[in-house]
């Protein structure tokens, strides 16, 4: 039986932070070392070159040797892509679904994905289960490979599977689909207003056409859709238990989009939204650049555990969701 003490023990492996700059800071290397964080998120910045990027991947792994660190990127294609240049880089997803097609998709993005994993990067925060249905959203401009449900899940499809081939966890996302919205949700809230009905008929489909093909994870992002719930997805339980668990019988790690965001805002201070996301049913939280943020939001956590704010047995359960897929990673990668 574990202790809440135990359970706090392992609190920082529901982590995953960024660092600013070509190299991870001392205090960013002293914090993922004393908290045991559970991963690294690599952005541009950190990875000028791609042997910089393997430098500072073999610095955190030295800083998180315990606990087999997620080194996880977005590299989706296109603008969003952590490591320029060939072999990492490859054409943006709406490119393949106007024409490229999708073997030459998974003949790029295999090529990609090899190359990664052998950098010792082990996540790749994608692919983009969204639909593009709004050209007002400037945040998807590029990254959506289609603006039909089945052709988004068919290269949903073909990206989860190569990702599973190379040796890459796979994250969907965002949930439960922002294509619809007209609002960056790195600069406020994004709003939605299909109900749940347009959602199993639209929406739901490449999510779970990427869940039946074996995807890793899943990311929310902050999104209000009050048709479906209250609350922003990032604070809902009512989206994560019916939607998501239910709905899509997903059982895996469950991540939020960043939650330094200012989408995330509504729901307090960083410490209060890493708290609102794992009550919800959210099991790994993601801080970009920000890692004094993140530091913040794990004494703020660490504190609501103590209080009763967030129960043992959620804690365990996102302790336990994250553990299941490190040794998962772990079988996958063993060479």
């Amino acid at each position: 039986m574990h202790t809440l003490n135990d359970l706090l023990d392992n609190i920082g492996q529901l982590f995953i932070v960024g660092f600013p700059g070509k190299e991870p800071p001392a205090p960013f290397l002293d914090f993922i070392a004393e908290d045991q964080i559970g991963g690294v998120v690599l952005f541009e910045e950190n990875c000028p070159t791609h042997l910089t990027a393997r430098e500072n991947i073999d610095r955190v792994k030295a800083y998180l040797r315990a606990t087999a660190p997620f080194i996880a990127v977005d590299q989706e294609g296109g603008r969003i892509s952590r490591l320029r240049g060939a072999p990492a880089e490859f054409r943006a997803p709406t490119e393949y679904g106007r024409g490229g097609g999708i073997e030459h998709f998974r003949e790029d993005y295999s090529r990609s994905a090899v190359y990664m994993e052998s950098l010792g990067i082990n996540l790749n925060l994608a692919p983009v289960a969204d639909i593009y249905l709004n050209e007002r959203n400037t945040c998807l401009e590029g990254r959506c490979f289609a603006d039909t449900p089945e052709k988004v899940a068919q290269y949903v499809v073909a990206a989860v599977e190569v990702s599973r081939a190379s040796g890459l966890l796979s994250c969907l996302k965002h949930f439960p689909g922002l294509g619809a919205a007209s609002t960056d949700p790195h600069e406020a809230v994004a709003i939605v207003d299909y109900d749940r009905f347009i959602w199993q008929q639209r929406e739901k489909i490449p999510f779970d056409a990427g869940v039946k093909a074996g995807a890793d994870l899943l990311m929310t992002t902050h999104i209000s859709a009050r048709k479906l719930g209250d609350q922003i997805v990032t604070g809902s339980c009512e989206v994560i238990s019916e939607l998501v668990r239910t709905e899509l019988e997903f059982d895996g790690p469950i991540i939020t989009d960043d939650l330094t965001m200012h989408g995330a805002a509504v729901l307090g201070s960083v410490g209060e939204r890493a708290v609102a996301a794992l009550n919800a049913g959210h099991d790994l939280l993601l801080f970009g650049s920000d890692y004094e943020a993140a530091m913040t939001a794990y004494d703020s956590l660490v504190a609501a555990c103590r209080h009763g704010d967030v129960s043992a047995k959620r804690l365990k359960d996102a302790l336990d969701r994250v553990g299941g897929l490190k040794f998962k990673l772990g079988r996958s990668v063993a060479h």
